[in-house]
């Protein structure tokens, strides 16, 4: 079994700039570290988008972490089951126990919702928690849910974050490494 948390990959702590506070639109801000399209055979999935406030991400054991947000954009529509299957396929990929993709799938199963084209789901976090926002095609980002458990944020990140991805071109993309 891989380890829960790859060594200082997702350490982070609370800025200024992000407190945990959901109102806090503030990351619509920041710079873009980098950019990944996903596609499968012919089809567009979806876009992403790593921010932080000073556009920058460091892996390891950042000298002075920062708060970050993860920004999806769907190029079609997708099922909330369908996001949710994906999720815990790419935690199995990685490793983690099932106890605990069970109960965070649970969690996420009340945040997620059917998505249509042109939606962006961007989690938001501090590194220890994060927020989810949902925006439309024409609507503006809304607080749809949030991680308290530091763990479970983890997981959720490594998704596309850990060395182990099961995307590793969509990885160097989001950490602004495009080739």
């Amino acid at each position: 079994m891989k380890p829960l948390l790859v060594a200082g990959l997702l350490t982070l702590t609370i800025s200024n700039s992000y407190a945990s506070n959901s109102d806090n639109l503030e990351w619509r801000s920041w710079n873009t570290v980098g950019a990944a399209q996903l596609s499968m055979l012919f089809f567009d999935i979806y876009e992403s988008e790593l921010l932080t406030p000073n556009g920058q991400y460091t892996i390891g054991n950042d000298i002075t972490p920062h708060p970050l947000a993860l920004s999806i954009t769907y190029q079609r529509d997708i099922s909330q089951q369908q996001l949710l299957d994906a999720t815990v396929e790419q935690w199995e990929k990685l490793g983690f126990p099932s106890n605990e993709m069970n109960e965070w799938s649970q969690q996420l199963a009340m945040i997620f919702p059917d998505i249509e084209e042109g939606h962006n789901i961007t989690y938001v976090t501090n590194g220890s928690r994060g927020d989810f926002f949902h925006s439309g095609s024409s609507s503006s980002a809304q607080l749809i849910g949030s991680i308290q458990d530091e763990s479970f944020n983890d997981a959720f990140l490594s998704i596309w974050l850990s060395p182990d991805t099961d995307y590793p071109k969509l990885r160097q993309g989001l950490l602004g490494n495009n080739q």
